[in-house]
C-alpha cells in the first residue's frame, strides 16, 4: 500500500486554536472542532477555495497515478459536498467543455461551475439510469466514490455499510466503463473485501490500495484505485 503526496510545510503547523467547552457543546464535539481548526489542510482547502479537505487526497492520487485527463467524463458518487467534483472539473477541462463531470449524493450540494449534480441516493433503484441518461448513453472514463455510511460507532458495521457501498460503486462502473477506465473508491480496513478485490482484479489490470498522505492516520479509510478496464 503506497501513500501518494507529501504532507511538506503542512505537515509542520503546530495546533494554535484551543476550543473551550461550554456554549451547549459536549467534550467530543469540542475535540472535533478543535482538531477542523487546527488541521492544515482544513486550513489550505479554505484558501483554494475546496468545498472540502477530501480534495487533496484526490489530488494527491491524481497526480501520483494522472488518470484525470483533458476530454474526460467523469461520475462522482457521494460527492457532496464537492471537494472531489471541483478537482475533476479542473483537471478535465469541464470548465472549457472538453470534458464532464457528473455527480450524485442524497445531500444537497451548492451548484459548481461545469458540473450536472443530482441530489438523489445513489441506492435508489432508479439511480443509475439517471446517471447514464445523464451521460447521453456514451461511456464514461472515471468513476469516482467517496461514498460514506453514517457512522454506527461499531467498527465491523461501519467497515461493511462502506464496503456495501464500495460494491455498488463498482457494479456501476463495470456497467458505464470506458475501456481502459479508472474506478477509485473509499473503502475501510476489516478484512470483508476480499470478493470486491477478486472482482477488480478480474475486470481491471492493476488494482492497488492507497492511503494518501491528507488522509488521518488516525483514520481507518483507505482507497482502492482499479485501472485498465478490461471492457
Amino acid at each position: 500500500m503506497s501513500r501518494p503526496g507529501s504532507r511538506n510545510e503542512l505537515s509542520g503547523r503546530n495546533l494554535k486554536v484551543k476550543v473551550k467547552t461550554g456554549k451547549g457543546r459536549t467534550v467530543s464535539q469540542k475535540i472535533w472542532l478543535e482538531r477542523q481548526l487546527n488541521d492544515p489542510y482544513v486550513i489550505e482547502a479554505r484558501k483554494l477555495g475546496y468545498r472540502s479537505r477530501s480534495a487533496f487526497k484526490l489530488i494527491e492520487i491524481d497526480d501520483k497515478y494522472s488518470f484525470l485527463k483533458p476530454g474526460m467524463v467523469v461520475v462522482d458518487l457521494g460527492a457532496a459536498p464537492g471537494g472531489w467534483c471541483q478537482v475533476s472539473a479542473k483537471r478535465v477541462r469541464a470548465d472549457e467543455g472538453r470534458g464532464r463531470v457528473i455527480a450524485i449524493d442524497m445531500h444537497g450540494m451548492d451548484p459548481i461551475p461545469a458540473v450536472t449534480i443530482f441530489k438523489k441516493d445513489f441506492l435508489d433503484e432508479d439511480a443509475p439510469k439517471l446517471l447514464m441518461d445523464a451521460i447521453g448513453g456514451r461511456k464514461v472514463d472515471v468513476v469516482l466514490s467517496d461514498m460514506a455510511a453514517h457512522a454506527t460507532g461499531h467498527r465491523q458495521t461501519d467497515h461493511l455499510l462502506i464496503m456495501s457501498l464500495a460494491e455498488a460503486g463498482l457494479d456501476f462502473a463495470c456497467q458505464v466503463l470506458e475501456q481502459g477506465g479508472v474506478y477509485l473508491a473509499k473503502v475501510l480496513r476489516g478484512g470483508s473485501e476480499g470478493e470486491m478485490l477478486k472482482r477488480m482484479k478480474k475486470n481491471f489490470s492493476n488494482v492497488r490500495h492507497l492511503k494518501p498522505m491528507s488522509s488521518r492516520d488516525d483514520s481507518a479509510e483507505l482507497f482502492v484505485l482499479a485501472t485498465g478496464f478490461r471492457g
